[in-house]
């Protein structure tokens, strides 16, 4: 888990998975923030940190993750950052405005207790915005390393919330444009890991300079588009839902 922490630290600045989720996520956070600039929000499952200052220009952000060496790393951010498990919380109930985790429902393997802590943890009226992984015919050598217990469907990432007492106000796919070259690496993946084994996650690994620059611009056009037409399908779930 250290090396992978340490690669998605050194890939986030350049590489265009990162660039475009930035992209995405950055409106989503200023729908929900409505223009307030004294939220509370916090990042569960922060990682290294990197995600922490798209919510602190909506007012004070802090996070929390179980890997110690991701909290050495996030510290550069100069947030406020505790070592906690996504189950137990530890915060007060109805204290946050928002909570956020990106990307990390499909590792944890009690996802029900974690989406119905988060919702403890937020106020009435509270929003929580989550991405998860679509889809178990996308698993490849990323799910494999990072040890995923599941991907979802929009059916099935709706019954997560709702379960834990949330309203889901959007469920959306990400990812659109590359939806295709993902679908085929990883299937390649799946069929020739009998041949090579499982390595490492190649999937973070930052493309050569002309590769980066066209996915790159591809997705910052979709996430353009995607403000005005939600996309058919995708290899990641945005979900927003709210707390009544």
């Amino acid at each position: 888990m250290d090396d992978l922490l340490e690669l998605t630290r050194q890939a986030e600045a350049r590489h265009f998975w990162f660039r475009g989720f930035r992209w995405f996520i950055q409106p989503i956070l200023d729908d929900v923030a409505g223009g307030r600039t004294d939220l509370r929000l916090i990042d569960c499952g922060c990682g290294v940190g990197q995600n922490l200052a798209l919510l602190e220009r909506h007012g004070r952000a802090s996070g929390f993750d179980l890997a110690e060496s991701g909290l050495k790393a996030a510290g550069a951010w100069r947030h406020a950052i505790v070592r906690a498990d996504l189950n137990s919380i530890p915060f007060t109930s109805n204290f946050f405005d928002v909570a956020t985790s990106f990307d990390v429902l499909q590792c944890v393997g009690t996802d029900e207790a974690a989406v119905r802590e988060m919702a403890r943890v937020v106020r009435p009226g509270g929003a929580v915005v989550l991405t998860v992984a679509a889809f178990d015919f996308l698993r490849g050598d990323h799910a494999e390393v990072w040890q995923e217990f599941r991907r979802y469907t929009p059916a099935t990432v709706r019954r997560l919330v709702e379960s834990a007492g949330l309203r889901a106000e959007r469920v959306e796919f990400l990812f659109a444009s590359i939806f295709p070259l993902m679908l085929a690496v990883r299937v390649m993946q799946r069929l020739t890991r009998p041949l090579r084994g499982l390595q490492r996650d190649t999937d973070i690994t930052v493309p050569a300079a002309p590769v980066n620059s066209v996915l790159t611009w591809m997705l910052k056009a979709e996430a353009a588009l995607s403000r005005r037409l939600p996309m058919p399908i995708g290899s990641s779930l945005l979900v927003v839902a709210r707390k009544p």
